[in-house]
């Protein structure tokens, strides 16, 4: 009886999914889930954290979108959003503040924060591109200075 048991113990944790399974991703974001673009709106970013999952859209117009979702409970927002200059991006609603980065999603009220969420999969854009190299000159350099000449003698 006991080996029944334990038998069909480990039935029922090979037949459950795990709970740090990722969810499923593609080109538009998280499948089945707010933090996702449709079209003709593009994944710009995309991002969990251990309670969030979030997604940054550009729509036709070129504005940036929000769009979160709250694992515990399911709760949805979705907000303008805004680049800025560093790579992040930066929502409001309500006097709370979100902010985006590859490393973790800051949620603020004010100058105050309320948590910081490290990102536990972050999918962005590419690398940036290598910036081009530099053109050399084909004016001739002047004679080498003294300092720049070997000691003799």
């Amino acid at each position: 009886m006991a080996s029944t048991a334990a038998t069909l113990t480990a039935l029922l944790v090979v037949a459950l999914p795990s709970a740090a399974a990722a969810p499923a991703t593609d080109d538009g974001g998280y499948v089945n889930s707010t933090a996702r673009c449709a079209a003709p709106s593009t994944v710009v970013v995309f991002g969990s954290t251990d309670t969030s999952r979030v997604a940054i859209c550009e729509t036709s117009g070129g504005e940036y979108e929000y769009r979160g979702v709250r694992l515990s409970d399911g709760a949805k927002l979705i907000i303008p959003a805004e680049a800025s200059a560093d790579g992040a991006f930066v929502a409001e609603s309500g006097g709370i503040g979100y902010l985006i980065t590859a490393k973790s999603l800051v949620v603020s009220e004010g100058n105050k924060v309320i948590r910081e969420e490290p990102m536990v999969e972050f999918h962005g854009p590419a690398a940036p591109a290598q910036p081009a190299a530099t053109p050399t000159s084909t004016t001739p350099l002047p004679p080498p200075l003294p300092a720049e000449q070997g000691h003799e003698g």
